[in-house]
């Protein structure tokens, strides 16, 4: 496994052969997958991009799906949404000469993901959704958001993992694994935190896309996920036509850091078997 910085844009990577590119979840970064990176079936390639140096990358009025690496970024504070870390991660295989895919994430890696297909779709060849929604937030999301972007700018990051961390682990979870997933979020960047916050909050429904992205997909879900239930992952499943559902037993919202032996068995059955 080894860290790489490629004209700003900071990633993870594993292994050799077919690329699978991995989205992390809020509030945390590309850290979440050293689990799967420790774990790369032979014959493939895992990339895990920080979504922190990958928007904004572009300004919207660029047109087309082959980016180049040398556009001009946004101003400073211009507002960052899913279509811009979607962007990010195009320009970052353009950059790595990756045509195509699998691409997928997890919770707001799988936010990404749905806008990723929107904006290119002939970039995948398969599709990861773990522990995530198609849907946009509801008012009371929205308002909740919101609120947590006051607290963030009030009391830091250490405050958003004392809010996240019981909807993210099991209440059983390993004392140890809580503190890893404590530090990864107190060490993301506040900006990039509230930058998120604000992407996720405007996001828009994915849901009428699912029956056109007909990609081999897995969708992934923890046995005890309270932020995306069981029940969710059925329904996102049930629409897309070519998709199989994994539960992971004994997890909760992160599942791959939570279980990651399970996680990582459901992704090595999903490549070589896609459907």
């Amino acid at each position: 496994m080894r860290e790489h910085v490629i004209d700003g844009m900071r990633y993870l990577a594993a292994g050799a052969g077919w690329p699978v590119v991995l989205i992390h979840a809020f509030p945390l970064s590309a850290e979440m997958w050293r689990p799967q990176l420790a774990r790369v079936p032979d014959g493939w390639r895992f990339i895990a991009p920080e979504l922190s140096g990958l928007a904004p990358s572009l300004p919207p009025e660029d047109g087309g799906h082959r980016i180049s690496h040398n556009s001009p970024s946004p101003p400073s504070g211009q507002r960052v949404t899913m279509v811009d870390y979607a962007r990010g991660i195009v320009r970052l295989l353009d950059r790595l000469e990756i045509d195509q895919a699998i691409i997928g994430g997890l919770s707001m890696g799988g936010y990404v993901t749905f806008a990723l297909y929107r904006l290119a779709p002939e970039r995948f060849t398969g599709i990861i959704l773990a522990d995530t929604r198609p849907g946009a937030d509801s008012p009371d999301g929205r308002a909740a958001r919101a609120q947590m972007r006051e607290l963030l700018a009030a009391h830091g990051p250490a405050a958003i993992a004392d809010q996240m961390l019981p909807k993210l682990l099991s209440p059983d979870a390993d004392t140890d694994l809580v503190a890893g997933v404590r530090r990864m979020i107190e060490d993301v960047p506040p900006d990039a935190m509230d930058s998120a916050l604000a992407a996720m909050m405007e996001r828009p429904d994915s849901t009428p896309d699912l029956p056109r992205m007909s990609c081999p997909t897995i969708v992934i879900v923890g046995e005890h996920d309270q932020v995306t239930p069981v029940a969710e992952a059925e329904r996102m499943q049930a629409k897309m036509p070519r998709s199989r559902l994994t539960i992971i037993p004994g997890a909760a919202h992160l599942a791959n850091v939570e279980r990651p032996n399970e996680f990582a068995q459901a992704l090595h059955d999903f490549l070589v078997a896609p459907m």
